[in-house]
């Protein structure tokens, strides 16, 4: 065991102290609390939703998947070097892609849904133009951006000439695409960028950091942060923004989930599963924004009405420890990914 540093001790005992002052003085700012908002307001139907399609294909650990935005197609990342492009309708393979490397860690639709982006441990982002194949029948690479010093962890497509990425080096960049090169770069995490999430307007984005904090920023003024949110006693592994663009949900691995209010600055409410035996590794919010679903490394599904903070239940199927969730862009469906090399699509 290393020896205690106690400067180092005296600095997190100083950063918590200022961090509670903060929670402490927004609360008391409050004008009421979630509990007292809703308290009117009818329980969430009860939803049930049932695994429709079993993605069968890859032969190792799934670590990202993402909807195209017609939410027909669903793009697949896995440690066998591949990704796979299903159409979720009938549960077939559309399209398999070899990558250089097997590290995938992040993957991601553009909105028109002729490219899709992937990166990981090879530090850099490649793009793949699906509707160019080159001499074996994959498709065609459109794109290799690099000049990471850390893990590419997040992925977002602006549109088909932009796209933000988030890495392990501490940064977040804004690419064109169709140049290769650096629109900006933004820094505020004293920590990996480990998830990012697009606001519905595209204007800005939120990201979450093992530095146990979420960043939101601003597309059209990259110079500072302008909001921080602390809570999370651990790393923030999933941030999701709520469909009316004025909140963010968040799963972290101290075990919970929480939503958190853009415009009081601050949580609103936190979501526990009955028996916390595992962190979460990733969430989304439904398209009504009243459901609040977080993968675990408990192999199940969570999900909690995020408005009166009922858990409503868990989904099982998974063998192994679930890695990301990816929602439809109609609401309709979402997927999940997991360590036991299986991809599910579930609807109500």
């Amino acid at each position: 065991m290393p020896p205690k540093d106690p400067e180092a001790d005296k600095l997190k005992k100083e950063l918590q102290d200022a961090i509670a002052k903060v929670q402490d003085d927004q609360k008391s700012k409050a004008d009421t609390t979630m509990e007292s908002a809703v308290g009117d307001l009818a329980d969430a139907p009860r939803i049930r939703p049932s695994c429709k399609k079993m993605c069968k294909g890859h032969t190792g650990k799934v670590n990202a998947a993402h909807f195209s935005r017609n939410g027909r197609h669903l793009v697949s990342g896995s440690l066998d070097g591949k990704l796979i492009i299903w159409d979720i309708y009938t549960g077939n393979k559309t399209q398999i892609i070899p990558l250089m490397s097997s590290w995938v860690m992040s993957v991601a639709f553009s909105p028109s849904g002729n490219f899709v982006a992937s990166g990981g441990m090879d530090n850099q982002c490649t793009i793949h133009d699906i509707n160019n194949r080159d001499s074996t029948g994959a498709a065609k690479v459109a794109r290799e951006l690099i000049g990471y010093e850390g893990f590419l962890s997040s992925i977002r497509f602006l549109d088909d000439n932009n796209l933000i990425t988030g890495s392990g080096d501490m940064k977040v960049i804004h690419w064109d695409f169709t140049t290769g090169k650096k629109v900006t770069e933004f820094f505020g995490h004293s920590g990996d960028v480990a998830t990012m999430s697009l606001a519905p307007d595209f204007n800005s984005f939120v990201t979450g950091s093992v530095d146990r904090t979420m960043k939101l920023w601003d597309l059209r003024d990259a110079k500072t942060c302008k909001q921080t949110f602390w809570g999370h006693t651990s790393d923030v592994n999933s941030v999701y923004f709520h469909p009316s663009g004025h909140a963010i949900g968040t799963g972290s691995e101290d075990k919970t989930a929480r939503l958190w209010d853009i415009r009081s600055d601050q949580q609103v409410a936190e979501y526990k599963p009955p028996t916390a035996n595992s962190g979460f590794t990733s969430c989304v919010l439904s398209a009504s924004g009243r459901i609040i679903l977080c993968g675990s490394d408990d192999n199940t599904i969570h999900y909690w009405d995020t408005m009166k903070g009922v858990h409503q239940g868990q989904l099982q199927g998974h063998d192994n420890r679930i890695t990301s969730l990816a929602m439809s862009g109609n609401g309709v469906a979402f997927a999940s990914c997991s360590w036991d090399m299986g991809v599910r699509v579930w609807g109500a």
